[in-house]
């Protein structure tokens, strides 16, 4: 049947864009809504697994272990891959950060932190004298408490494309393809801001595409948490981690060269080939099995 997956995809989609609407027609992405409407927007994949639900007359405790919501069969593992994707997101964002500034695809300035006194005056606030304290604040609260203030926002989306969508994909598709088509339908799904140009502001309508390709590497990662643990929490984990840390990491670049993110840090081709070596490392060395999906969406081939 592909009533499940028909429900899904037409909530999500269409929902999506009808939040996101408003700042097509005003402002754009500097809109004062941008905020309120993309945080808006993560809530409607879990619209759509609600929506799945509702028609399978499922048991809701049932519908939460079978979309991911405990914390699995082995509770311990998921707490380890929970602190590992806590601590790990950061050390991977630096990293990335680091060897784009090695191999010269970004120039920092950490000795006067000129982009992110930068960042403060396009804000019409005066930068405080000592930035370093500002920053370094900033990146402990990002590493710190990102996971825990961007939990919320980041488990509407996880519960739709990792607790919902991942199982359905990989266990019709096969391991990898269904990993990959799960990161290319996340991707995809950003486009109401990403054809604005979120996320990579000097692409335009281009950024659409370019954050696909970052949501498919990153998406087999985020996949094999989920299919590791049974459970969508080190993925909501990870996920709000991203969310808080990798633009706060770009800010310590050279305002006079500001970093490219197509090519630069987490989000640009360095962290591409970090995210593809960690997923390939992953699959290869921690193999993961297909879930059963339940009565509530038989196997069925996806096109």
């Amino acid at each position: 049947m592909r009533r499940p997956l028909l429900i899904f995809t037409v909530l999500t989609f269409g929902l999506s864009w009808a939040v996101v609407l408003p700042l097509w027609f005003g402002g754009g992405l500097g809109s004062p809504l941008m905020t309120v409407l993309g945080g808006l927007m993560m809530f409607t994949p879990s619209v759509g697994v609600l929506g799945v639900w509702a028609v399978s007359r499922t048991p809701f405790r049932q519908w939460a272990r079978q979309t991911g919501l405990t914390f699995g069969k082995r509770k311990g593992r998921t707490a380890v891959l929970m602190l590992t994707a806590w601590l790990g997101v950061p050390l991977l964002t630096f990293l990335a950060l680091g060897i784009s500034a090695a191999v010269g695809l970004v120039s920092l300035d950490v000795d006067h932190l000129s982009l992110l006194r930068a960042a403060w005056r396009a804000r019409g606030v005066e930068a405080p004298a000592d930035l370093s304290t500002v920053a370094i604040t900033q990146i402990v609260i990002a590493v710190v408490a990102g996971p825990v203030l961007n939990a919320i926002p980041a488990l509407g989306e996880e519960w739709g494309w990792r607790g919902w969508l991942v199982p359905r994909l990989v266990s019709t598709n096969g391991m990898l393809a269904g990993l990959l088509l799960s990161g290319f339908v996340w991707g995809l799904w950003h486009a109401p801001l990403t054809l604005l140009g979120y996320n990579y502001p000097r692409l335009g309508s281009w950024a659409a595409l370019v954050f696909i390709g970052f949501c498919v590497l990153l998406g087999v990662v985020m996949g094999w948490l989920r299919l590791r643990t049974g459970s969508v929490w080190p993925g909501v984990v990870a996920h709000a981690s991203v969310n808080a840390i990798a633009a706060v990491a770009l800010l310590l670049g050279d305002a006079a060269a500001p970093p490219n993110e197509l090519l630069a840090g987490i989000t640009g081709v360095v962290g591409w080939v970090l995210l593809a070596l960690l997923g390939a490392a992953l699959l290869r060395f921690y193999p993961v099995r297909p879930e059963p999906v339940g009565p509530v969406a038989p196997a069925e081939p996806v096109s």
